[in-house]
């Protein structure tokens, strides 16, 4: 591992910390049984992430980045992401009633189950924000 992949990463983390509102090492954590090429993994989508696709302001905001990020979530049903995401937006300047439009478009294009199965998680997202 190269310093600078060491900056990257570091510098991916305090992105990352800074978007979502609260420390990303927790979810980095290894888990019981994972193989050590999974922290390998993880660094690699944290500093594409949070280095390379997040900080590309010029033509997408966050705010409307993390919209887009909230219904990618939610279409794929990828609950633990959304609930990162929908904070992300929320932290960007997005409204509540603006990430329930997401889902009111979830809903018409990826299907009423997908969109109130994420929605799920946007309700304890705003209720922990109340």
């Amino acid at each position: 591992m190269t310093l600078a992949s060491d900056r990257d990463y570091s510098a991916a983390l305090e992105y990352a910390g800074q978007l979502l509102g609260t420390p990303l090492e927790p979810f980095l954590a290894a888990t019981p049984g994972e193989p050590a090429n999974g922290a390998d993994f993880k660094r690699i989508a944290t500093i594409q992430a949070f280095t390379d696709a997040w900080p590309r302001t010029d033509d997408l905001d966050h705010r409307t980045r993390g919209l887009v990020s909230v219904a990618i979530a939610a279409t794929l049903g990828t609950l633990e992401p959304l609930r990162g995401q929908i904070r992300i937006a929320l932290n960007s300047g997005a409204t509540a009633r603006e990430v329930v439009e997401v889902f009111v478009q979830v809903a018409a294009y990826a299907g009423v189950a997908r969109a109130f199965e994420g929605y799920g998680v946007a309700a304890a997202v705003f209720a922990e924000r109340a």
